[in-house]
């Protein structure tokens, strides 16, 4: 006996000592930020890039284009958590990848002019921030001649602030900064915080993770090994200067005000680009964008820029439908459904009721438990569809879609919009900031270090992030309501503070795009050139083809000859007729299959099939013909109490155009602008002829196998930044 319980005892300390030691994640692999390939672009590639550009720009009435320069400024590598995941064999993922790959693939798949890098601050580590900055610059060593490098490469993160109420929801930033050198740079990026119960002091034990270890053999180590290296920071303590801060802490602003002052504390130069605004994939409902538009949460110098379309789909389209009506006591209730509308609270309604039915119970008791299934879906808010046990993804029908716009985001929040954020005024003089002023960028949200995947529409496993489906079900352990039995009543209400676990991934996963891009109208190739581009808001979005585009206003007061481009801000005078614009786009060239002869030429057959999927940006002569012209025109609030819904008129105008290969030229004006005693935002949609695109059926292709792109119509377009025409005088309410 002693013998028995001996050898038990020495089995228990052994499993336990392995357990421990799995735990402390020694065996697995740390993610690096790897090292990019060393071979430039050839220089006359990139000079018969600029000269067909300029032929096409001088045939659709340019004589003094500037070059317009294509990137994305949107990028995330593994070391971003959700990244890292979806990379994991374990999540149908082939291997990490590092930031490294994101330079090779904009280099050598995408052929971009430019990109940035942006993991999300919450995964990042001191190391690991280091590790991209030493990565940046490698990348930009590539480049040659810094005045005309093949590829500028950007540093930056995303702030990734995620509220569980609209009143304390802030959304997703991109923080980019302008140069990479030591002296110009925070010694620190900046996070919104873990989430909560992430913190080191609540992580789990080494023993719990050695049995995650042991539970996952294919990738457990190696996660473990993740996790335990991102828990490990402290944060930084409050109140003390960003530069006094300790170097090896993990530095927190929980709000737009705080990431601002971090930044104006820093000094540094650098850009603030809200993003995926209307994805309500994690914004609650009800919330909207109004709140930011106070003292200390918009930094007009810094926040310049707005995302109007990724891989996550369009920010841009506002609806007068909601998710839910917020009275205002608070109250919450269930609104009915509009044309083209189908609130999931209210499906979750009729789910049970046919459910009830179908039991023999009568209709009065089943229309109650459809009034309550409604109510409990709002308490539960994204992960509402858990109040309704054994659904499938099929029975929700596109309840939370916005039917009516383009590509739109997943569970779409107009209130977030980006046109209902250009429509946000204040009064004159006030304490808050009166107007948002920003331009248009559209970018691709990657997570596969793969910057501007909307080169071509291919590859839906991989070139955008469907799979995030397997990440969110998973490991972090999402409740698989199919595998519950079907009940005609309501169940407890889940708990609204989780977050990818009790999402709904599985119907996301159809609404993933292969992305935008963002086009800047620059003085040169330059760093700086572009980086002016960008601040002047002298840029555009499309929604992955490169449009040309040119968007001015050519009657600015004072002036003989002199036109003012997209991005500008102009006041008229009380006697000038109203503003006259010219629009000029040129569609996107077809995409020749495989790719140019240097790219397998550098990277070899079996880099170029891992790294591009066999396929690279690779234009022919042939371009695509521009249909039409969409003008929208927004005339902002005059105070925070007047209806937004009259002020914005999209389209204001459609204006057809002529099928031509060189382009299409139009011009239009404004003669109400001058009586109308307001002030105006104008801007332009280029819509180009129908292609197909991946995913583009959105809900549709929920059940379509990993392997099929699931391809549907759409028509491309470029999104102009706006013009912001001002009125000389205006009696603000």
């Amino acid at each position: 006996m002693k013998f028995i319980l001996a050898a038990i005892g020495v089995f228990l300390f052994v499993s336990l000592a392995v357990l421990y030691v799995l735990g402390t994640g020694v065996l697995g692999t740390s993610v690096d930020a790897g090292t990019p390939n060393g071979t430039r672009l050839p220089i006359p590639g990139i000079a018969d890039r600029a000269a067909r550009q300029t032929l096409a720009a001088k045939a659709a009435g340019n004589a003094q284009p500037k070059q317009i320069l294509f990137g994305d400024l949107h990028v995330h590598s593994t070391f971003s958590t959700d990244a890292f995941m979806m990379s994991l064999p374990m999540n149908g993922g082939d291997g990490a990848r590092p930031v490294s790959d994101a330079c090779d693939f904009a280099r050598y798949c995408s052929t971009l002019d430019f990109w940035s890098i942006n993991d999300h601050a919450l995964a990042l580590t001191p190391e690991r921030w280091q590790q991209t900055v030493d990565a940046i610059r490698e990348c930009n060593e590539v480049s040659g001649d810094p005045e005309v490098p093949d590829v500028t490469a950007f540093l930056g993160w995303e702030w990734t602030q995620v509220g569980t109420t609209p009143d304390n929801h802030y959304g997703h930033k991109n923080v980019v900064l302008r140069h990479t050198d030591e002296a110009r740079i925070p010694s620190r990026h900046i996070s919104a915080g873990l989430p909560r119960g992430a913190d080191a002091a609540d992580a789990p034990s080494n023993f719990t993770y050695g049995a995650l270890a042991l539970a996952l053999p294919e990738s457990g180590s190696d996660l473990v090994r993740y996790f335990k290296e991102m828990l490990a920071p402290e944060h930084c303590p409050d109140g003390v200067p960003v530069r006094d801060l300790p170097t090896d802490c993990r530095e927190v602003a929980r709000t737009p005000e705080a990431l601002f002052a971090k930044l104006e504390d820093w000094g540094h130069d650098a850009l603030v680009i809200p993003h995926g605004t209307t994805w309500g994939y994690y914004t609650p409902l009800g919330t909207t964008w109004a709140k930011q538009l106070s003292k200390g949460m918009h930094d007009p110098t810094r926040q310049r820029l707005i995302e109007v379309y990724s891989g996550h789909g369009n920010a841009e389209e506002y609806r007068r439908w909601r998710g839910v009506d917020i009275a205002e006591d608070g109250t919450r209730t269930c609104p009915a459904p509009a044309d083209d509308y189908l609130p999931s609270c209210w499906q979750a309604g009729e789910i049970i009721r046919e459910r009830c039915l179908a039991d023999g119970e009568s209709v009065a008791t089943c229309e109650e438990r459809a009034v309550d299934a409604r109510a409990n879906y709002l308490v539960g808010d994204n992960s509402g569809h858990h109040t309704v046990p054994g659904t499938s993804a099929e029975e929700w029908l596109d309840s939370g879609q916005c039917r009516s716009c383009f590509l739109p985001a997943f569970n779409h929040r107009p209130g977030n919009s980006v046109q209902y954020i250009l429509a946000q005024g204040r009064p004159a003089g006030g304490p808050d900031p009166e107007r948002f002023r920003f331009g248009f960028i559209a970018a691709s949200d990657n997570h596969s270090a793969r910057p501007g995947t909307g080169y071509k529409e291919y590859d839906r496993r991989d070139m955008t992030e469907m799979r995030f489906d397997a990440f969110g079900r998973g490991f972090l352990g999402t409740v698989d309501d199919r595998d519950k039995e079907p009940e005609s009543t309501q169940v407890p209400e889940p708990n609204p503070q989780e977050f990818f676990g009790a999402l709904e991934t599985e119907r996301q996963s159809s609404f993933f795009l292969t992305g935008g891009l963002v086009a800047a109208h620059a003085d040169g190739r330059s760093r700086d050139a572009i980086w002016e581009a960008l601040e002047r808001r002298e840029v555009y979005g499309t929604s992955g083809p490169r449009i040309l585009l040119w968007f001015d206003l050519v009657n600015p007061p004072g002036t003989r000859g002199l036109e003012l481009p997209m991005g500008s801000i102009v006041t008229l005078p009380a006697e000038q007729t109203g503003p006259i614009f010219r629009v000029r786009a040129v569609g996107s060239r077809e995409q020749l299959p495989g790719c140019p002869l240097f790219a397998p030429s550098v990277l070899g057959a079996e880099e170029l099939d891992r790294l591009c999927r066999g396929e690279c940006y690779y234009p022919s002569d042939e371009r695509r013909l521009i249909t039409r012209i969409e003008v929208v025109r927004i005339r902002p609030q005059l105070a925070a109490s007047e209806a937004v819904d009259p002020l914005i008129e999209d389209p204001w105008r459609v204006i057809p155009c002529e099928p031509d290969a060189t382009g299409c030229r139009v011009t239009f004006s404004d003669p109400e602008f001058a009586t109308s005693g307001r002030d105006a935002v104008y801007y332009v949609r280029a819509i180009e002829e129908p292609s197909e695109a991946v995913n583009a059926s959105g809900i549709g292709c929920q059940d379509v196998p990993i392997d099929d792109d699931c391809l549907g119509e759409v028509e491309e377009r470029a999104w102009s930044s706006p013009i912001f025409v001002d009125q000389a005088s205006q009696a603000r309410l």
